[in-house]
């Protein structure tokens, strides 16, 4: 398993770097993104920390370490400029917080995102065919999530998604050790979602995908 979306005490999340490493580790995963909330305020200080811990600790642990970050509650407009500038620092992996249902993000976020070039578009919401269509081309991943509230419209985005080709992903959102969910309750939100055994597999395989292009630059 591999998971592209996690949150440490650097953001809202439960666990320390460390134990959310371990506690990935032991529920199976072999590969896991760091992806803590960031807005201009304190971005780069969390990718400044977290390839300091990748790269001095990241050695010694039973799983494979991202870093990244997930843009979160910004302004549109400044969305583009900021997935560049996260590169530019050191992320390998760029989230986007994205048009959740259970949150008051700002309309024109999913397609900021997907016209910044994200790697990810997490929790998308009631995403638009036309935004669906554009990730499509762009190459922007659509995220199918395990966490309670974002998961509401998972069935919508994997509708989405096979209507327009949309690559999808199939994340936690982990902010506590009990979202760090098995294999099993990942193919089974999956299925839930609508997507069927050969698309659930291939959205697990866009993860590995994604996971080893990021091992390979490093």
């Amino acid at each position: 398993m591999i998971d592209l979306h996690t949150h440490t005490t650097f953001s809202d999340g439960e666990l320390i770097p460390a134990e959310l490493a371990r506690r990935a580790a032991k529920a199976g995963y072999k590969g896991l993104a760091i992806t803590d909330h960031a807005d201009p305020s304190n971005m780069y200080l969390i990718i400044e920390n977290l390839l300091r811990f990748a790269k001095d600790t990241g050695p010694h642990l039973d799983v494979n370490l991202a870093v990244g970050v997930e843009l979160t509650h910004i302004p549109p407009a400044l969305i583009p400029g900021l997935i560049t500038e996260a590169r530019r620092a050191g992320a390998q992996l760029v989230v986007v917080h994205g048009e959740t249902i259970v949150e008051p993000v700002l309309r024109g976020t999913n397609l900021a995102a997907i016209e910044g070039g994200a790697d990810v578009l997490a929790h998308p919401g009631l995403i638009t065919i036309e935004e669906a269509g554009l990730a499509a081309e762009r190459g922007v991943h659509l995220e199918i999530t395990t966490r309670k509230g974002h998961s509401l419209t998972n069935g919508h985005v994997a509708v989405m998604a096979r209507t327009c080709g949309a690559k999808l992903v199939i994340n936690n959102d982990a902010h506590a050790p009990g979202d760090l969910v098995s294999q099993d309750m990942r193919r089974m939100v999956a299925l839930g979602a609508g997507l069927t055994s050969e698309e659930h597999r291939q959205a697990e395989k866009n993860s590995q995908d994604i996971f080893t292009r990021i091992m390979t630059r490093k």
